[in-house]
Formats: C-alpha cells, structure tokens, sequence
C-alpha cells in the first residue's frame, strides 16, 4: 500500500511539473523577454518599453519628444525599437545634442521614422518581402520610406540614407502593435 501511495504522488508530481514547464514555456512565448524583462501582451508599447534595460536611451528620447501618449494610443503600431547600444553607434553627442528641446522636430522626425502606422509582424513583413519581389518598401508614421528585405532568416532594414538595421528580436506583441528590436538607429533624408 506504501508502494502505491508513493508511486501515485510520484505520478502525480511528475505531471505537475511537467503542467508547469509546459505552462512557464507558453507564458515565455506569449510574453518574451526584452531587456530583462516580460513584455505583456496586455501592455502598451510605452508600458513595455520602460522596463527593458535595453531601451533606457529610446524611452528617453520619446519622452523628450513628446511622443508618450502617442504611442500609448490605440494604433495598432508597428515599432522597430532601437536598442542602447544601437543608439551608441551614432557619432558622440548624437543623441545628448538630439534631446535638446530646440532639436524636438528633428528627434520627433527620427522617432516616428521607426514607427509604421498598422501591426506588421514578422509574417506580414515576408508576405510582403514575396509580393514585391525580394525588397518591401513601408511608409513610416514620419512620411519617409523604410526598405525590409530578408538574408536567410534575418529580417534587414534599409534607411533613406542607406543604412541598415538588423532585427534581432521579432515579433514582440503588444496590447496596440507590435515591437521588432533593432540593431541600429534607422535614419531618414
């Protein structure tokens, strides 16, 4: 009997370990981490992008701009969210010079170029890569143009100047879009 009641609550802990890991792998797909933190579907783009580390120098310069409540709307928004190090790469004093409050108009120009109006997730974008041959153009929130192209299974992004950007986590949905982590500053004309 001693045998039986053991193997049953063996048994019956081995399957809620196994409910558990099976539930902490869904909530990780649903809510992926960025920056060291979940990102919940339920959240706005803003409510999310404040608590990744990785975003600190972008949460900044939407707040300078203005453009909090913006994208905490409705939308839906498609956001490429450049990250700190990404921000690093602009030549020294880019980004200081850039929070500026004489430089909003154009930190606001660069902000919204990283914006689509629309959810595009990452299977929309290749649909869209097909349709048009190998290379999608999208129109930014800011009226410049962004070019999506794919190299293997990386999503690139071309700029108006010519620069690329590399999306390095895809898909991270939010409760008015959906975010796609970049590489690298997307710079318009």
């Amino acid at each position: 009997m001693k045998k039986l009641s053991f193997m049953l609550l063996l048994a019956t802990a081995t399957i809620a370990i196994a409910n558990m890991s099976a539930h902490a792998q869904m909530m990780k797909n649903d809510n992926p981490m960025v920056g060291g933190a979940a990102m919940y579907r339920t959240m706005d783009i803003v409510d999310n992008a404040v608590n990744s580390a990785d975003h600190t120098t972008l949460v900044a310069a939407v707040k300078a701009a203005g453009l909090v409540e913006t994208l905490k709307g409705k939308g839906p928004f498609t956001v490429f969210a450049p990250t700190n190090s990404a921000f690093d790469k602009l030549p020294a004093g880019t980004v200081e010079s850039l929070v500026k409050p004489e430089n909003k108009e154009t930190l606001t120009k660069i902000l919204t170029y990283h914006v689509l109006a629309g959810k595009f997730d990452s299977k929309a974008i290749a649909k869209r890569i097909k349709a048009q041959g190998g290379s999608a153009w999208f129109k930014t929130v800011s009226g410049g143009t962004l070019w999506a192209s794919l190299n293997g299974n990386s999503l690139i992004l071309k700029d108006e100047k010519g620069g690329t950007s590399t999306v390095t986590i895809g898909d991270v949905y939010q409760s008015n879009g959906v975010i796609h982590v970049v590489d690298s500053v997307l710079l318009p004309k």
